[in-house]
C-alpha cells in the first residue's frame, strides 16, 4: 500500500541489561524474583552482584566450630544461589567477600568502587538494588554504594534504578533509620507466583515458619498484597529512583 512504512527492528537492541546489586543471596529473589523471571522471558540479559556471604556474622560457637559451621552454611548458600541464577538464566553473578551485617565497618568507598568495576565492562541500563531505608545495615550501605557508583555521568548506559523491599527489613524499619518504602512503580508478577516459590525454595534454609514475615507464604502475599493496591493479581513492587527516557 502507497505511503505505508514498514520498520524492521532488530531484535538484540531491545535487550535490556540488567544489573541486580544485593547485600545476601536470597535478597534477589525476595525482592525482585518474579520481576527477574519476567526480563528472563523477554529475552533480556541478567547480571547479579552478591556483596556478602550472608554468614559470617550469625553464629556464636566456640571459635572451632564457627568456622566449620560457616564454611557449610557459606556452601549451601551458594548452592543455593547458584540454582536460582540457573533458573532465572543469569548471565554471570559475581561474589564478594565483604563482611555479612558489618558492612559499615568497611570505607564506603571501597564497596563503591567494587561495584563500578563491574559496571565499567557491563554497561547494564537497569539496576536493581536495596532501599535506603531498610532496616539491615548492609542494605542500607549497598544501596548508598549503588547510588554513589551510578551517578549520573555523560556516556553512562545507566537509564532506570529501582529499590525493592525485603520482607523482614524493610517493612521492620522506621524513619529514625531513614525514608519510608513508599511504591511508586509496580510490575505484575501474576503469573510468575509458582515459579517464584520454587526460587524460594531454593533458599529454604533462610525462609522462616509462618506466620513469620520472611516466611514463603509472608513473602508471597505481599506479592498479592501490593498487586491489589493497583488492581492486579500479585505485583512486585518497587521506588524508582531514577529514569532516563531517551
Amino acid at each position: 500500500m502507497e505511503g505505508t512504512r514498514v520498520m524492521t527492528i532488530d531484535p538484540n537492541k531491545m535487550k535490556n541489561k540488567v544489573l541486580v546489586i544485593v547485600a545476601h543471596a536470597d535478597d534477589e529473589v525476595i525482592g525482585c524474583g518474579g520481576t527477574l523471571l519476567k526480563h528472563r522471558d523477554q529475552g533480556d540479559e541478567i547480571h547479579v552482584i552478591y556483596m556478602t556471604d550472608g554468614v559470617g556474622a550469625r553464629s556464636s560457637a566456640k571459635q572451632a566450630e564457627k568456622e566449620s559451621l560457616e564454611l557449610i552454611k557459606i556452601k549451601q548458600r551458594l548452592d543455593s544461589q547458584q540454582n536460582a541464577c540457573k533458573q532465572l538464566t543469569v548471565t554471570k553473578f559475581y561474589n564478594f567477600d565483604f563482611p555479612d551485617n558489618q558492612m559499615d565497618q568497611v570505607p564506603l568507598i571501597e564497596i563503591t568502587q567494587t561495584i563500578e568495576s563491574v559496571l565499567n565492562h557491563y554497561q547494564a541500563n537497569i539496576i536493581y538494588t536495596h532501599h535506603g531505608g531498610d532496616l539491615n545495615v548492609d542494605h542500607r550501605i549497598v544501596h548508598q554504594a549503588v547510588l554513589t557508583a551510578c551517578r549520573p555521568q555523560p556516556q553512562s548506559t545507566i537509564e532506570k534504578i529501582l529499590t525493592f523491599e525485603v520482607n523482614s527489613s524493610t517493612e521492620w524499619s522506621s524513619t529514625s533509620i531513614g525514608t519510608t518504602f513508599v511504591p511508586n512503580y509496580y510490575v505484575d508478577v501474576s503469573s510468575y507466583q509458582i515459579e517464584k516459590k520454587e526460587l524460594l525454595t531454593y533458599y529454604q534454609q533462610e525462609m522462616k515458619p509462618d506466620p513469620h514475615s520472611r516466611s514463603i507464604n509472608g513473602i508471597l502475599n505481599l506479592n498479592k498484597s501490593r498487586g491489589n493496591h493497583v488492581g492486579l493479581e500479585c505485583a512486585e513492587a518497587f521506588m524508582l529512583t531514577r529514569q532516563i527516557v531517551k
